[in-house]
């Protein structure tokens, strides 16, 4: 089920020519951010509109004047589309990436983001994507999960195929906002299509992962194997061993650790910990900061030695449980 699928699409619209005013419209739906107007303040008209979808938040933006602009981490994915004019984009310390019509940026969550050389024409698109939200719309697209959090190519082809499809679905997202009633007003509807531009953003983009996406489908997995995965997920709390998990493959443990090796890329107990991994990730997201701890959650999913918890933690998601909690 898709993340928005309990509620229809949220949209807002803000125009204005002040800058604070600016800044506090783009900090209620993306990020705080240094913006700062380079040339031609008198022209300086911001026109932002938002769609929040679930896990993505949809928008499109102008500003009728050059800028520059800078936030920290993220901590998120984000796509930028110019549908007219372009700027530079610089991550950390790294070179500058410039839009094009025919090509998107893929900011990465892990830097700080500075935007240079906005074009007083510019008219872009912008999309947040939850990180973990991508993650695991991957993880069901390719039926396993990842052995480390993927890492996005800079840029994005919406000349043609599927970056071209994908960024038509954004736009048709900002177009409902003037239809009263519409369809991304309805909860299955929205859940629907934030699924769809999950989906179709990681078809579109370059990731270690993209081949295996564009692959024949592989066939069903082994019943026994079949047997465990659903076993742990209705129940992950469960004090699992080898032994109890071939006796509910109903197959002896060498046959299962091999038919886990050829199907799922890991071993019985080793998906027994990733899962209860991503328990705990949903868990700290989910809770208010000052109400648990990292150790309280780690502990309740059966990870007991905590450092070697925290370094699995972070290379699995990129980012600290504690980091996580705190966003929570």
């Amino acid at each position: 089920m898709a993340a928005g699928e309990g509620r229809g699409a949220e949209f807002h619209r803000y125009v204005t020519r002040e800058i604070e005013e600016t800044r506090t419209a783009i900090a209620a739906h993306y990020y705080d951010l240094d913006l700062e107007v380079t040339r031609g303040a008198g022209e300086f008209v911001a026109n932002l509109g938002v769609v929040a979808l679930g896990a993505l938040t949809v928008g499109d933006i102008s500003f009728g004047a050059e800028m520059r602009m800078s936030f920290g981490e993220p901590g998120v994915h984000h796509v930028a589309v110019p549908l007219a004019g372009g700027f530079a984009v610089r991550q950390g310390g790294g070179p500058a990436a410039y839009t094009t019509s025919d090509r998107a940026v893929f900011f990465d969550p892990g830097h700080g983001i500075r935007i240079e050389e906005w074009s007083a024409d510019c008219y872009s698109l912008t999309v947040k994507i939850d990180k973990a939200a991508l993650h695991a719309q991957l993880e069901t697209l390719l039926g396993r999960p990842l052995a480390r959090p993927p890492r996005f190519g800079p840029y994005l082809d919406i000349s043609r195929g599927p970056g071209r499809s994908w960024a038509n679905l954004v736009q048709w997202s900002l177009l409902e906002q003037d239809v009263s009633h519409g369809l991304l007003h309805q909860p299955i509807i929205a859940g629907r299509l934030e699924q769809t531009l999950l989906e179709g953003l990681l078809l579109a983009s370059d990731h270690p992962y993209r081949e295996a996406l564009e692959a024949p489908p592989p066939g069903m997995r082994p019943a026994a194997v079949k047997r465990v995965m659903d076993a742990v997920r209705e129940r992950p709390a469960e004090p699992y061993d080898a032994a109890g998990l071939a006796a509910i493959a109903q197959v002896s443990l060498r046959t299962l650790q091999e038919a886990f090796r050829r199907n799922v890329g890991m071993s019985p107990m080793a998906y027994v910990s990733e899962v209860r991994l991503q328990r705990v990730r949903q868990q700290l997201r989910a809770s208010v900061p000052g109400t648990v701890t990292v150790t309280d959650v780690a502990y309740e999913w059966g990870f007991a030695h905590l450092g070697r918890f925290a370094r699995r933690y972070r290379v699995r998601f990129g980012e600290t449980p504690s980091q996580t909690l705190r966003s929570a």
